[in-house]
């Protein structure tokens, strides 16, 4: 008959929460692979333009829908996203603003930065 221990669990996702930072700094590597999928995109519109005809209504049509302009607008908030946080990163490259209280400031402020970058992309387009 085997023998059963009583040994302590890891916490797993539903316990453990994870900090602002950790959320962010996952985001970011998340942000990086959004950006990479969007430049396909963005390479296919180019091809597009660049062949005319066709294959520019084509793709004018695939533009035109809404999930086409929710990912438009996604890869245009990781932009910025990724961005802001390298902007961060470059911070901690001199040695700043590894306190706690500060790192959670930066990663709102970096949030709040993104997404009224990404706002602002409205009065350009």
């Amino acid at each position: 008959m085997a023998k059963t221990y009583k040994r302590p669990l890891s916490p797993h996702l539903q316990v453990y929460r994870l900090p602002l930072t950790g959320i962010i700094s996952i985001s970011h590597r998340l942000t990086g692979v959004l950006l990479s999928v969007g430049l396909i995109a963005v390479v296919y519109i180019l091809y597009s333009l660049q062949t005319g005809g066709s294959t520019y209504q084509d793709m004018q049509w695939v533009a035109n829908f809404w999930v086409t302009k929710c990912f438009y607008w996604g890869f245009i908030y990781a932009l910025f996203f990724h961005l802001t946080h390298g902007i961060r990163h470059l911070i901690w490259d001199i040695g700043k603003s590894f306190d706690k209280d500060t790192l959670s400031r930066y990663a709102i402020i970096e949030l709040v930065i993104s997404l009224l970058l990404t706002l602002s992309a409205l009065f350009f387009i």
